[in-house]
Parts: structure tokens; C-alpha cells; sequence
């Protein structure tokens, strides 16, 4: 078997509506058309890949209490990182917030990476890293 390439992420989570606000307007997904399966979710485009949301009773959300790169997490990139943090802050995502506020942000402009990387929560508490090729503050 030779693997082409990653077609999609999926997350369980707990308040669909609320998760999709959170992906659309935080950050910035399109919403897709999904097949009618028999249990609610939805699918967001993410680049060329996919990110399918699991909604419904038996999902089982295992986000994390608090926010931490090293967690479980799927990254996204950006093209500007200063335009993503300065959105971010717009919405109340802060540095200087609680490990455990769901509005905590945590930068690292010059990690060992070689590109900088915010990472944040979504309601169930998955991690997201969200990164830029270059750093452009």
C-alpha cells in the first residue's frame, strides 16, 4: 500500500451548531455539502483536504482540560500569521488568558519548527495548531 496523501480529519463533538460557528467564523472554513448520513454532522473544506464534524449522542469528545502544543492536535496553515492573530484577538483570544480558558492562545514566534505557530481550542477543547510559512509581524 503507498498512501497519496491525507484526505480528511475527523472530530466527535458535542454542540454541532456551536462548533460549526467556531470553525466558520474563528477560523475562517468554508462549509461543504455532506453525504445524508444518519447522524448529524458537517463538513468543512480545509485547503485542498477535508474537516468532518461528528455530532449526535453517541460521540465522545476527548478534548483537552488545558491548552498545550504537545496534545493531540491537526494543523492548519495560514497565509499571514499576523493576520490570524490579530483576528484571533479580535475575538477575545488572549496569551495572558488561563491554561484552561477556552479563549487562550499560545504563540511561539520562533519555535524549533522554523515557523511560527499559534495553537487554540475549539469548543470540545480539541487543539489546533495554526501556522504560517513565514513570520510576518
Amino acid at each position: 500500500m503507498k498512501v497519496g496523501t491525507l484526505h480528511h480529519v475527523s472530530l466527535p463533538v458535542r454542540d454541532l451548531e456551536g462548533s460549526k460557528r467556531f470553525y466558520r467564523e474563528v477560523l475562517g472554513l468554508e462549509e461543504i455539502a455532506r453525504p445524508p448520513f444518519p447522524f448529524p454532522g458537517a463538513w468543512f473544506s480545509l485547503g485542498d483536504r477535508e474537516l468532518h464534524l461528528i455530532g449526535g449522542e453517541d460521540t465522545a469528545p476527548r478534548g483537552v482540560e488545558k491548552l498545550h502544543p504537545s496534545q493531540y492536535h491537526f494543523a492548519v496553515r495560514v497565509t499571514s500569521f499576523r493576520e490570524m492573530l490579530e483576528g484571533l484577538r479580535r475575538q477575545g483570544y488572549r496569551e495572558d488568558a488561563a491554561a484552561d480558558d477556552p479563549k487562550r492562545v499560545i504563540v511561539s514566534l520562533q519555535p524549533v519548527t522554523g515557523y511560527p505557530q499559534a495553537y487554540v481550542c475549539d469548543p470540545d477543547r480539541h487543539v489546533i495548531e495554526i501556522n504560517a510559512e513565514t513570520l510576518d509581524l
